[in-house]
């Protein structure tokens, strides 16, 4: 018996292509075992600041539409000044009144230098939200320019087996 295609999209708190998060993003989605479509949402910057308009834009609307097809989400975001990335967090206040995220699988990776102060407070934005974070599906990776190579692949085996776990918790609480 075939199961269904688990459709997650991962999403980067950073807007740089050669970002830490974009590595670790792309080091997960070669992880995704087959039966798994992992997407990469690419179009963060072209979300316009939140207004709480009764009008969508056009991006927000893809945006949501593809948060909404999603069996799961997997974020993986930067630090800044102790605080959350300031696009995604804009994007995620887009969902606060259409609910894209209510039950939504969700896992957070937050991949900085520190990374617990936005780590935190992108846990309290995921409760206000209602996603649904299984049991260790989140993970905050400090210091993660130590543990990537000179071609963004994951080096430190350990955080490779962390973020596996984190992925297979993810996989598990869709298919559950």
């Amino acid at each position: 018996m075939n199961r269904p295609l688990i459709k997650i999209l991962a999403i980067s708190g950073s807007l740089r292509a050669n970002s830490s998060n974009n590595a670790v993003i792309n080091a997960v989605a070669a992880m995704a075992p087959p039966g798994v479509q992992f997407t990469i949402y690419r179009d963060l910057a072209q979300i316009p600041a939140f207004d709480d308009s009764q009008e969508t834009p056009l991006p927000v609307a893809d945006f949501r539409r593809q948060l909404q097809t999603a069996d799961g989400i997997f974020i993986c975001t930067p630090e800044y000044a102790f605080g959350v990335s300031g696009v995604l967090k804009n994007a995620l206040d887009w969902t606060v009144s259409s609910g894209e995220l209510v039950n939504k699988p969700l896992a957070l990776v937050t991949a900085a230098t520190g990374g617990e102060k936005a780590h935190a407070a992108l846990l309290l934005t995921f409760t206000a939200l209602s996603s649904a974070i299984p049991e260790g599906g989140e993970l905050v990776i400090s210091y993660v320019r130590t543990k990537l190579d000179a071609h963004g692949g994951i080096s430190d085996a350990a955080t490779a087996q962390k973020l596996q776990e984190v992925l297979d918790a993810l996989i598990k609480s869709i298919v559950s």
